[in-house]
């Protein structure tokens, strides 16, 4: 009798979790060791977590989609993976708001610079991760219901999928460089809303069983 192949990826769960929060925290530290200046560093920290955090976003965000698009082992390991890699985004998004808080205190320049609409983003951006991140458990996700729990997921996603766009969008007279991550979010976007039309289209042509 033919034994089940093992996954060749031994991450897995919650150990693919840790793993992702590991390196996160390992290139925190790193940064901030390596940096002489404390409050450099932390701005500097800043910057990487607001990019890993990305990424993580992205691969949460597109996973259904690419599974659809181009069904494959790695595509397939990601959808079911994707709960503990939205899950990696929240930390990272945890530690760079700690960085956020940390950078405050050491330039008190910071807080007093920014204005109420300026936080408006960030703060409703913030209050959906802590949401998606809560009920991303069993538990959770019988206590709201099933439709309840699909309805914040994908407004959620759809959210911070909007504010990472005009995050980016916004910094382009800044740098060049952020020309990157916001092509990078219209084309998970395009990815993501091509992924839901073949997916219906592929119900749709689907014949229906005989009850």
């Amino acid at each position: 009798m033919p034994t089940a192949t093992a996954s060749p990826f031994r991450f897995q769960g919650w150990s693919l979790f840790s793993l992702l929060a590991a390196l996160v925290l390992l290139m925190t530290g790193l940064i901030l060791v390596l940096n002489p200046d404390l409050t450099e560093g932390v701005r500097s920290a800043i910057r990487a977590t607001a990019r890993s955090s990305f990424a993580l976003f992205l691969l949460a965000f597109t996973a259904s989609a690419f599974a659809v698009l181009v069904p494959a082992p790695l595509s397939r390991l990601l959808v079911r993976e994707r709960r503990f890699i939205g899950l990696a985004f929240a930390f990272s998004h945890l530690v760079h708001a700690v960085l956020i808080y940390s950078y405050g205190q050491l330039n008190t320049e910071f807080w007093p610079g920014r204005t109420t609409l300026g936080n408006v983003p960030g703060t409703v951006g913030y209050v959906f991760i802590l949401l998606l991140a809560l009920t991303s458990f069993k538990s959770t996700t019988r206590l709201i219901g099933f439709k309840a729990w699909k309805r914040l997921h994908v407004t959620g996603m759809w959210v911070l999928a909007a504010i990472f766009a005009y995050s980016n969008f916004k910094r382009i007279p800044m740098s060049a460089w952020y020309v990157l991550p916001f092509g990078l979010i219209c084309a998970a976007t395009a990815i993501r809303l091509v992924g839901k039309l073949a997916q219906a289209n592929k119900r749709l042509h689907t014949p229906q069983r005989a009850a």
